[in-house]
């Protein structure tokens, strides 16, 4: 597939985002998080990043946005290295068919979220790196930094600030699971972590370069290797079946690549083997999935011929 595409990476960008330009409805910002209001839903930003680290880009690419959920991808992966399948026992790996902030689930299925990229599931996976390392988004800080060579990254405080001024119900998410005995630290310390982790700037240079981890099936970019195979690939399905909330099977039908999305506006998507893309558009859809985004990725791999199917 390399060098199948005319003008390679560079010219498919410029195609994508000359034809999601032309496009008239963009969505709308996240607006139930104050510091998200603000944004302009028609900003857009695209990277592609290669197994080597090359990275190729187009419109706003290298301006940092809040990642939001995106995160999740992290903390799950450095998580699942420490202390591998018996994270399993405390998070599934099914869709959940419900909104991202739902308590409806745990309810019936005993405290154990449905999979770690709703609200209560990433609650779980953070609780669990807490307890590993005394201080989970501290080391997911670490990482980025490291896997995006930028040693810049650093967390919103008045994004983090105005999620917990509005953070009820992850509070009752994570009171709720404490009660079932699927909850570590004490809720207000996982709080504080998992809404500092939330509150991450980057752009999607940076993410698309902090992604590649995966494409490289679990090797990192200094050569080390963070993930099994087997386990990379756990993360990649799981992010094809459930990271883009309760629109994962749209995502896949029109996109076909593991993917996660955040309200910010984000989407890191995977090619295994290949290459790691990011795209930042903040107009969401009514699932909480960038407009311009999907539709980028959408025309991406159509282009490209990139898939997992």
């Amino acid at each position: 597939m390399v060098g199948s595409f005319l003008g390679g990476f560079q010219g498919v960008l410029g195609q994508v985002a000359e034809e999601v330009g032309r496009t008239p409805g963009r969505g709308r910002v996240a607006d139930y998080i104050p510091a998200l209001a603000a944004c302009d839903p028609r900003s857009f930003g695209m990277a592609v990043a290669e197994l080597d680290g090359s990275v190729y880009g187009v419109g706003e690419w290298e301006v940092p946005f809040s990642t939001q959920s995106v995160t999740k991808v992290f903390t799950l992966a450095l998580d699942l290295a420490r202390e591998g399948d018996e994270l399993w026992e405390h998070v599934g790996r099914e869709p959940s068919g419900n909104p991202f902030n739902s308590l409806v689930q745990l309810e019936y299925e005993g405290g154990i979220p449905r999979n770690p990229f709703v609200n209560a599931g990433a609650l779980v996976v953070t609780d669990r790196l807490q307890t590993r390392t005394g201080d989970a988004s501290g080391t997911l800080l670490e990482f980025l930094r490291a896997e995006s060579g930028n040693p810049e990254l650093d967390f919103d405080t008045e994004i983090a600030a105005s999620e917990a001024s509005h953070g009820d119900r992850n509070a009752a998410l994570a009171h709720f699971m404490a009660s079932y005995g699927n909850i570590d630290n004490p809720v207000p310390l996982l709080l504080e972590q998992y809404f500092r982790q939330c509150s991450l700037k980057a752009s999607c240079a940076d993410l698309a370069r902090a992604t590649a981890f995966l494409a490289r099936h679990g090797v990192r970019a200094d050569g080390s290797r963070l993930l099994t195979k087997s386990r990379a690939k756990q993360i990649n399905a799981v992010m094809l079946t459930c990271g883009t909330y309760d629109a994962a099977g749209e995502f896949a039908h029109r996109v076909g690549l593991p993917g996660k999305s955040g309200v910010g506006g984000g989407i890191i998507a995977v090619v295994p083997g290949r290459c790691s893309v990011c795209v930042w558009s903040p107009g969401l859809d009514e699932k909480g999935n960038s407009v311009a985004g999907v539709a980028a990725l959408d025309r991406f791999t159509t282009l490209t011929g990139l898939s997992v199917f």
